[in-house]
């Protein structure tokens, strides 16, 4: 008889045990994921078709913005990958926000272990990109495999259903928020152009002026928007990349409520029965502050993003000529590969390896019902890196070749990414019962 002990056993999800805000967060998501697939796939199927051409006209398009004298021109997708993804990344920002204020992150202990898999996630798929394009025309599309897309990630666990513990799906959500912490910094550093200083003093006179308002509590929300715009156009011109404005905004959004809700209980309470105007206007707003403004912006915004904005961008983007001459030629073939490899392997032996550690130097420890083989199967799940691998490859390569090869790989990795996750994670399930 084996004197191991067996291996936890896969609890049933049952999202009431999950916060109401991440509950709703999972919901959106998952839906929003299958928005993202159904939209690639038109994408795919539009740019493989005898309509080529109309995709390509549709995308270049030219759209200006003037005031006066100044203006702004860029085509179509441009404009998508700049301003629509700023608010994408105005989500992921309030999602971070969120996180190390009221939820995971804030305990290092509970955040040691999805946190460290993360780095190891980030780490280890981009050494292989690089072992495999080292001294190569790809060797800069390094950060391409280092991303995990939540909307796919968690779309294929809702259809694994009661099938994965509620521990795995925390653990994945708090993953890919890290990840996306890490994404962004790669942005911000290594797929920027040349910095100019003044626009970004001006971008920062204007944070400061937020910061102003906010600390004397002024919550007129068109005055944010307005400074928040006049953020995103500094950065715009500055030659950060813009979509690094949304992150920063969305990091100083207040997570704490202003009021506690037993003040509007007791509120409800007192008023009459036909209470007056005066009173259910004041009544309204006090119930407002009893959710933070990071939380309501994130409720009317995360649809927004994930059934509008993501699946653009996905439009947009994901179009790319499925042909076996996308591949010749050692550079393109050699980005393919560091792709698929980096986030189908490497992010399986990163998260495994990075959980491993976290264990081992007892930072870390699994969560109840969870066991080595979920690890597996969510390290799988986390190699789906759509969405952001698709931005970082626009960033990386401005060749045309080497960037229809990573989308490629991006493509491919991701749907085999989701077949092994999903493999796993069933297995797991069959063995455990």
């Amino acid at each position: 008889m084996s004197d191991q002990s067996p291996e936890p056993v896969a609890a049933p999800f049952d999202s009431a045990h999950l916060p109401r805000s991440v509950r709703r967060f999972f919901e959106t998501e998952a839906a929003g994921g299958i928005a993202l697939l159904f939209t690639a796939i038109i994408a795919l199927v539009w740019v493989n078709s005898p309509l080529r051409s109309s995709y390509d006209d549709l995308w270049h398009t030219e759209v200006v913005f003037r005031v006066g004298r100044f203006a702004l021109t860029e085509d179509l997708r441009h404009w998508v990958n700049e301003a629509l993804m700023a608010i994408f990344f105005f989500v992921v920002g309030l999602e971070i926000k969120r996180e190390l204020v009221v939820g995971e992150l804030r305990h290092w202990r509970q955040a040691s272990l999805p946190a460290i898999a993360a780095l190891g996630g980030m780490a280890v798929p981009a050494l292989v990109y690089v072992a495999i394009n080292v001294g190569g025309p790809g060797s800069r599309g390094w950060g391409i495999p280092i991303a995990t897309d939540i909307a796919f990630a968690l779309g294929v666990l809702a259809l694994l259903g009661r099938r994965v513990p509620t521990g795995l799906k925390l653990f994945l959500l708090t993953l890919a928020i890290v990840d996306d912490i890490g994404a962004i910094f790669v942005i911000a550093v290594f797929y920027s152009a040349s910095v100019a200083l003044l626009p970004l003093l001006v971008a920062g006179s204007l944070l400061a002026v937020m910061g102003l308002l906010r600390a004397t509590k002024v919550l007129w929300m068109p005055a944010y928007v307005v400074l928040g715009t006049g953020v995103w156009l500094a950065v715009f011109q500055s030659g950060v990349h813009a979509t690094i404005a949304g992150v920063v905004l969305g990091l100083l959004a207040p997570a704490r409520p202003l009021a506690a809700a037993d003040v509007v209980r007791e509120w409800a309470e007192e008023l009459a029965e036909e209470p007056t105007p005066a009173q259910t206007t004041a009544m309204t707003q006090v119930a407002k502050a009893t959710v933070s403004a990071a939380e309501r912006l994130e409720h009317a915004l995360h649809p927004v993003s994930s059934f509008v904005i993501v699946p653009i961008f996905a439009l947009a983007n994901a179009g790319v000529v499925l042909q076996a001459s996308a591949l010749r030629g050692e550079g393109p073939a050699r980005v393919a590969a560091g792709v698929v490899v980096g986030l189908v392997g490497g992010k399986i032996l990163g998260v495994v390896a990075g959980a491993a550690l976290a264990v081992k130097l007892r930072v870390g420890e699994l969560p109840g019902g969870v066991g080595w083989g979920h690890i597996a199967g969510a390290a799988a799940l986390a190699g789906i890196g759509f969405t952001v691998s698709l931005f970082i490859t626009d960033l990386a390569f401005a060749d045309a070749e080497l960037q229809a090869a990573a989308k490629i790989g991006v493509l491919g990795a991701s749907a085999l990414a989701s077949v092994i996750g999903a493999t796993i994670l069933l297995t797991r399930r069959r063995n455990a019962s």
